[in-house]
């Protein structure tokens, strides 16, 4: 997935600098939020902020005399980025293990911020997750990562417009552009929504049809090739500008209060999205009283039905750091923390996460699970677990911010009618072609 070399790449836009208080729980010191249940054991600190994390720890913390955990919520996302990267920087006061969204990962790989686990036994692991959810966290024989949870994509649906408009659940994308159109004819909502400021699910939707914007490993950590114009990429584009020229879809940024009210009101008849949607849409307030069983959820339209490709947008993981006092220890607690039956089983019903781990994928409990939010359907056994189970897995960008930051502006540029899909991408390619050279990579 990617190399491991030496290229520095800030994260610093992800947030502000670190508060002094989350740095000084690095290496097992400063106060941690769960209480240690032995004291005589050694302290692994961890920083983390799913919202059932306490009760992960507890859980740990209970069932484990030979190691404890020390865990600190150092912000969320981007946040914690922000100061795991001073702490980068300055050599210290990172802790042993922290939380990464899967896609920052080779951003502090090639920091040499990260400890290669395949060293500390991760292979015994390995079997616990599926192929493409091993390769996002793996390079070549390396591994920086234990996965915790994914986000398989789908498209989730208004039930009550599908049935007002006569529209039936697209399976390819030329199907969800004329169910688009007979929508605006007929004066109903819009379709659906190109976010500018969430371009992680067009890469992903790019890679459905074929793309491979990235491509580099640890043998040779720093050569790259960016290859974000293909014409598999451009295709994609093209078609969701397309939707916005015709007004048939909406360019409301997500995660957003207008957001959430428009999905809540109607505003959208699909929202393009991940497992994880329905336990934020539900935390946003989606779903309950006339908006209640209103939604559905179907699997990703394809792009070549006869060749359906999965893909994924979110997910986390544990890393080690290589500030770890004892890596080994570090690696333990990677492996086994959020691994066990009851922490498992609390991030899923919570809607906390889209577990990974295939002793749940493989558990009739959640195989057979009917979700309320979409009425009864048994959401897991319909659509998420075989997107889940056929995800190939992906090569993230090794400077995502900068990526990310760039995208943003190339999409917000196709919302304004200013470029085609094509013409972003072209730039697009342009821009992080140069970004690539100035960091120190040779590009092929």
């Amino acid at each position: 997935m990617f190399g491991a070399g030496t290229v520095m790449t800030s994260l610093t836009a992800c947030g502000g600098g670190g508060d002094g208080e989350a740095a000084a729980s690095g290496g097992g010191g400063g106060s941690c939020s769960v209480p240690i249940a032995n004291a005589d054991a050694p302290v692994v600190s961890v920083w983390a902020w799913y919202p059932n994390m306490k009760t992960v720890v507890e859980n740990f913390n209970d069932t484990h005399t030979d190691v404890q955990v020390c865990l600190t919520n150092a912000g969320q996302g981007a946040d914690e980025y922000a100061k795991f990267q001073t702490a980068v920087s300055a050599g210290r006061g990172a802790p042993d293990v922290i939380m990464l969204e899967t896609d920052t990962v080779p951003v502090f790989a090639l920091q040499e911020a990260l400890v290669d686990l395949s060293e500390h036994g991760a292979s015994e692991v390995e079997g616990n997750f599926g192929e493409g959810a091993w390769r996002d966290v793996s390079s070549g024989d390396a591994v920086y990562g234990i996965p915790i949870d994914g986000g398989p994509m789908a498209m989730m649906y208004r039930q009550d417009v599908f049935d007002q408009y006569g529209i039936t659940p697209p399976t390819t994308w030329d199907e969800y552009r004329a169910a688009a159109e007979e929508l605006k004819a007929a004066g109903g909502p819009l379709m659906g929504d190109l976010p500018a400021n969430v371009p992680a699910p067009t890469v992903a939707l790019m890679q459905q049809n074929g793309a491979e914007p990235w491509t580099y490993d640890s043998a040779n950590p720093t050569e790259l090739e960016i290859d974000l114009n293909s014409p598999e990429s451009k295709e994609v584009l093209d078609y969701w500008a397309g939707l916005v020229e015709d007004g048939l879809i909406g360019t409301q940024d997500q995660f957003t209060t207008e957001y959430i009210s428009g999905a809540i009101n109607g505003d959208y008849a699909t929202y393009i999205s991940a497992a994880w949607a329905p336990g934020y849409l539900t935390g946003a307030g989606a779903g309950e009283g006339a908006d209640a069983g209103t939604w559905r959820v179907a699997p990703l339209p394809q792009w070549d039905p006869a060749n359906p490709v999965s893909v994924n947008w979110g997910g986390s993981v544990l890393a080690v750091t290589s500030q770890a006092e004892d890596p080994e220890l570090a690696a333990q607690v990677a492996m086994e923390l959020y691994a066990d039956e009851p922490s498992l089983t609390d991030g899923w019903t919570s809607q906390t996460i889209f577990p990974l781990n295939q002793s749940v994928l493989n558990s009739q409990e959640f195989i057979d699970h009917q979700s309320d939010f979409f009425d009864g359907q048994t959401a897991n056994k319909d659509v998420y677990i075989p997107a889940a189970n056929a995800y190939e897995g992906s090569t993230y960008s090794p400077f995502g911010t900068t990526f990310y930051a760039q995208f943003t502006e190339e999409i917000a540029a196709i919302n304004a009618g200013e470029k085609t899909g094509s013409e972003a991408l072209d730039d697009l390619q342009a821009e992080m072609e140069a970004y690539a050279e100035q960091q120190g990579f040779t590009l092929n």
